[in-house]
């Protein structure tokens, strides 16, 4: 009787298809079918860098992710999920740095009395968006760049000149304030380069962002595989003190039985070390009646023989020559 797929081949395609797509599509999407957290909502003045995926802790304890980061008017919405944590409705909401290339995290900091209601979000009052190094830092260079040095030590100069009748401490004080801008006037170059260097480092840092995440990541992989032949390896020896035992209890419980056949075993070695020369000529002699033996034999079922002498030479074609 001929099956079904013999029969309907097209169909019987045709549903296991469908089958393999539902099933990837109930994966990829399990968590949002059965559950796996409560989704909230934060506002924020600027996202300050949080992206899709950044991790979310609950008193500084991973309790989550950030699910999305979208502009809402004239502020941030960012949704995220969080499991197994109670957030209160008064719970305060703030951006950190996680690491010192600018990755980001969501931090809650749970308090009030009732949970929070996840359709409301968390309001503006409530959240706080951290400080920028990069951007400080670029913003810090436009501004040595826009200033004019020399004028500035140049109105330092004369104010001083205009104070130096004061009493003496005013006057060593705005001296001190002179040379202070003049210095300045004079690594005006070397402040703009090197204020110009830690631009570019910034920009290299954060163009390689990607790069030293993957980099940590793959160092987590590499200590959480060495922990696991850690593990394995004192599984390992674990298992060997195991066999130890259990071989020495059992020489230990058959030591009785065990002693005739090891006496009897030292015997035949002795024995066998006496007659070792004997076993090597053997050995030897053995090798050359093996040799003629196989060429007497080894040309049908019959045995090849050669015999001199049996008839004399004087009796005629025979054995004229002798042996």
């Amino acid at each position: 009787m001929a099956g079904i797929a013999d029969r309907r081949p097209v169909p019987v395609a045709i549903i296991g298809l469908l089958v393999i797509v539902l099933g990837t599509v109930l994966v990829f999407n399990a968590r949002d079918l059965f559950g796996g957290g409560t989704t909230y909502r934060a506002e924020f003045a600027e996202a300050a860098g949080l992206q899709d995926g950044d991790l979310v802790t609950v008193a500084g304890v991973e309790a989550g992710r950030v699910d999305a980061v979208e502009l809402a008017g004239d502020r941030v919405l960012v949704t995220f999920t969080v499991e197994d944590a109670w957030v209160g409705d008064r719970t305060s909401a703030s951006i950190e740095i996680r690491t010192l290339l600018g990755a980001k995290y969501l931090a809650l900091d749970p308090q009030g009395e009732r949970e929070l209601d996840p359709e409301r979000p968390i309001p503006l009052a409530r959240t706080m968006s951290p400080f920028d190094v990069v951007e400080a830092f670029n913003g810090l260079s436009g501004t040595i760049d826009e200033l004019d040095t020399a004028q500035l030590a140049e109105s330092l100069r004369t104010l001083a000149d205009t104070f130096r009748d004061t009493p003496p401490e005013i006057r060593g004080a705005l001296d001190g304030l002179s040379r202070l801008s003049t210095t300045i006037a004079s690594r005006d170059d070397e402040i703009r380069e090197l204020l110009a260097g830690t631009e570019n480092l910034s920009a290299v840092l954060a163009d390689r962002n990607a790069e030293f995440d993957r980099l940590l990541e793959d160092g987590n992989l590499l200590l959480a595989e060495v922990q696991r032949r850690r593990d394995a390896i004192s599984a390992l020896l674990d298992g060997t003190r195991s066999v130890s035992e259990q071989l020495r209890g059992l020489v230990t419980d058959n030591s009785e039985q065990l002693r005739p056949t090891l006496e009897s075993l030292d015997r035949v070695a002795a024995t066998l070390q006496r007659n070792r020369d004997n076993l090597d000529q053997a050995l030897e002699l053995q090798a050359v009646f093996t040799r003629l033996f196989t060429n007497a034999t080894g040309n049908g079922r019959w045995f090849d023989n050669y015999v001199c002498g049996m008839v004399p030479p004087e009796f005629g074609p025979i054995n004229e020559g002798g042996c």
